[in-house]
């Protein structure tokens, strides 16, 4: 995912963490948070990510992306990170288990993705591309593409297409649960860091110096989206009052209201780079980064936006 300079690590922290932290991704299991980060932190949260704890980690390496499986098996997880390491949990996050690591130290993980509690897709540097099909017992080592391009972030529509963001131009599309992909004409031939799908076809991608593009036909066409500055967009999230909120690094926290609309800068910046956003069931906004786990004043720093609760089930 997105590269950060360090800070210091510590065993435990709270919103904001002081010693801080660096932290580059973080997901829901449940009611719980688990987020992850560098030096193999792992660390969680059980109150909506006002407090956090660390967990034992069986690595040191930098972990750099996680997903946990489906409603049906929240508990069931991946972690992926430098080293070619992949994690596993069954609880949670409670407790984590090596499933795989490369012969070959110097590959690294960028994201993973969680299909169901069986099935998992790993991505990474120089096409690093795994899968399971058997809760991690066995991982299987894929070439999706001719060269050797980094493959930044994997993302899944509401229908259930995915999405591959990487170097190069490279955005490719997989409507088979990732067995087979389709490389997308891209709008531009630098680095994407992800591909944010919304609803019928409607996608924003982004990446280095403020690039975003948003297309309404699932991929074949594109749109450029103005930004206010030229910073890496390392994230962005679709809320649910409707905006859409992208971030990275320069302190770069942009919005817009309608997908392809300009985006405009907010008017209350984050302290520091932001590696991912997350917004929680209780209708906060939380960031992890450089500042460890913070959370984004929506109401001041999205003029317009209010936070909205998850609806009960």
């Amino acid at each position: 995912m997105l590269a950060l300079s360090l800070t210091f690590a510590s065993s435990a922290f709270a919103v904001p963490p002081p010693p801080r932290t660096l932290l580059l991704d973080v997901a829901l299991t449940g009611p719980d948070l688990v987020a992850v980060g560098e030096r193999g932190t792992l660390a969680r949260s059980t109150d909506n990510g006002r407090s956090w704890e660390t967990v034992a980690s069986p690595v040191r390496a930098t972990l750099t992306g996680i997903a946990f499986a489906t409603l049906a098996a929240p508990r069931t997880g991946w972690a992926v990170g430098h080293d070619a390491v992949i994690l596993g949990t069954t609880d949670g996050g409670r407790t984590w288990a090596k499933s795989f690591q490369g012969e070959n130290l110097s590959d690294s993980f960028l994201d993973v993705i969680a299909l169901d509690a069986q099935r998992a897709l790993a991505v990474g540097a120089y096409g690093f591309f795994v899968a399971t099909t058997n809760a991690g017992k066995s991982w299987t080592r894929r070439k999706i593409l001719e060269d050797d391009t980094h493959l930044n972030r994997i993302s899944r529509g509401p229908g259930g297409t995915l999405y591959l963001a990487g170097e190069r131009g490279t955005l490719l599309r997989s409507i088979d649960q990732g067995l087979t992909w389709v490389k997308l004409t891209a709008p531009y031939e630098g680095s994407f860091y992800g591909i944010l799908p919304l609803e019928r076809g409607t996608l924003l991608a982004h990446g280095l110096r403020g690039h975003a593009f948003h297309s309404t036909d699932d991929g074949q066409t594109w749109r450029d989206v103005s930004t206010p500055a030229p910073a890496l967009l390392a994230t962005a999230v679709r809320l649910r009052s409707g905006f859409t909120v992208f971030a990275g690094q320069d302190r770069a926290l942009f919005f817009n209201r309608e997908p392809g609309a300009p985006l405009a800068a907010s008017p209350r910046p984050p302290g520091a780079a932001i590696a991912e956003l997350l917004e929680l069931p209780d209708g906060q906004l939380l960031a992890v980064g450089e500042a460890g786990a913070t959370f984004v004043d929506v109401a001041a720093a999205i003029p317009g936006a209010k936070p909205q609760p998850a609806r009960a089930p």
